[in-house]
């Protein structure tokens, strides 16, 4: 007989079927495009471009601290795929879940003068944050509680949010300074923001246990579960839509010391900077969605592990405990984070870069999504044609990452974990992008 109990039923109703970070390496590259709004809106000004077109471009990033995964035995192995082999497992008190699906389509961007420039964004987004899982729960849940033995366990501070919605953004940058060594731009991006949904669960404190013999499971606390009007995180469709707006604010300044002092603003340098300094907000915002559900329910209960057989959630909940229900208008909070970016060129096609992006959203914060911490070093070669990264990072839940890159004219591939997957037994995050564009260059 199969076990389980109320926690996988939230776990399964919080997953995301398209299984950070988006495009690392490519965001860093002067011949980035339209590309480099998404991490700060004043990098289209003073380009290498006329004007670059995107046609698609898609990044996926996923992970757990919960699992690793040796991806290099399982390429390797002619038996193909086999968890058990594969797959180890490092429970804690609090694991974390976390996907981020970032879709840019048709985008373009173009110079207004040669002080100014202008982009046009279409973008589809996708994020799931799950925190502070017990991981020894959960890998009793996973193992059916085969053993015979009772198990007891606790949640503190459980949260978490599935949240898709979809921007159209308008992006604006203009030189503010340019004077001698000195070369100073800023861009802003404002977004209308279409909503497709979300869930949302909280549990501040739940207590319980699982006994053996009586295949009882008791639980105490108090657990909240919500939802906007007619979404399916397993199908996710973009016809109910809510609206609401964000932004994203952004300064780079670049030390110029072979420019000289320049009088005729006219005249466009295009990346010739020994230093370059950037610091960007991005997703700055939320959006509101009247008439969503929340239901609050007393877990003070114990029941049998049939009753999670063949029902979901919902039902074992509604027959089971005792609940309150209510309709609110929800905020959704978008994934506030700072970026900051550090970049050396040696000479003309060598250069390192430095970025670090880090959320301003809180790790419990309620109906909210929220960025993994990141600080990644690219050491690339970049050209008008070509362009080839080595990202070497850590990150938040999984510590060293390294990965690889290129762009070759219209297309760009790469992954900010690659190499360190490959190599390791026990890859937590993994990474990868792809996108196709029309640049026309200078």
């Amino acid at each position: 007989m199969k076990k389980t109990l109320a926690f996988t039923a939230v776990l399964s109703c919080l997953s995301f079927n398209a299984i950070a970070q988006s495009y690392i390496g490519l965001s860093v590259d002067n011949y980035s495009g339209i590309h480099g709004v998404l991490y700060n809106p004043a990098s289209i000004v003073d380009s290498n471009f006329r004007t670059d077109i995107n046609l698609a471009s898609v990044s996926v990033f996923a992970g757990s601290d919960y699992f690793g995964i040796d991806l290099g035995n399982a390429f390797e192995s002619t038996e193909g795929f086999n968890i058990d082999d594969q797959v180890q497992k490092f429970p804690k008190d609090d694991n974390q879940f976390f996907v981020n699906v970032d879709v840019l389509g048709p985008s373009f961007m173009f110079n207004l003068n040669p002080k100014s420039s202008l982009g046009i964004t279409t973008r589809v987004r996708a994020f799931m944050n799950l925190n502070n899982v017990n991981g020894k729960l959960y890998e009793n849940i996973e193992d059916g509680f085969d053993e015979t033995e009772n198990f007891d366990f606790e949640l503190r501070e459980l949260s978490g949010t599935v949240h898709s919605w979809a921007e159209i953004g308008v992006t604006y940058a203009r030189i503010l300074m340019n004077g001698g060594d000195n070369f100073l731009k800023g861009g802003i991006s404002l977004k209308y923001l279409q909503g497709a949904g979300s869930n949302f669960i909280n549990a501040p404190s739940v207590n319980g246990e699982f006994n053996a013999e009586t295949e009882l499971i008791t639980t105490s606390g108090t657990l909240t579960y919500g939802k906007t009007p007619g979404f399916d995180s397993d199908d996710v469709e973009f016809s109910n839509l809510s609206s609401g707006f964000g932004a994203d604010l952004g300064l780079i300044y670049e030390y110029r010391p072979n420019q000289g002092l320049q009088e005729n603003m006219d005249v466009v340098s295009h990346s010739d900077y020994k230093l370059k300094l950037g610091i960007s907000v991005t997703d700055i915002g939320s959006i509101s969605y009247d008439g969503s559900t929340v239901s609050t329910y007393d877990l003070d209960n114990a029941v049998h592990e049939d009753r999670f057989e063949d029902n979901d959630l919902e039902t074992v909940l509604e027959e089971d405990y005792l609940g309150t229900e209510e309709l609110i208008d929800a905020k959704i909070s978008l994934p506030t984070a700072v970026h900051a970016l550090v970049d050396y060129k040696f000479q003309r096609h060598l250069f390192l870069a430095v970025q670090g992006s880090l959320s301003l959203v809180g790790e419990g914060t309620e109906k909210a999504n929220r960025i993994l911490n990141t600080v990644t070093a690219v050491p690339r070669f970049e050209s008008k044609w070509f362009s080839f990264y080595l990202p070497v990072g850590m990150r938040q839940y999984d510590g060293f990452t390294m990965g690889a890159g290129l762009r070759l004219g219209p297309l760009s591939i790469g992954s900010g974990s690659l190499i360190s997957n490959y190599i390791s037994d026990s890859a937590k995050t993994t990474d990868v992008y792809v996108g196709l564009k029309i640049p026309i260059y200078r």
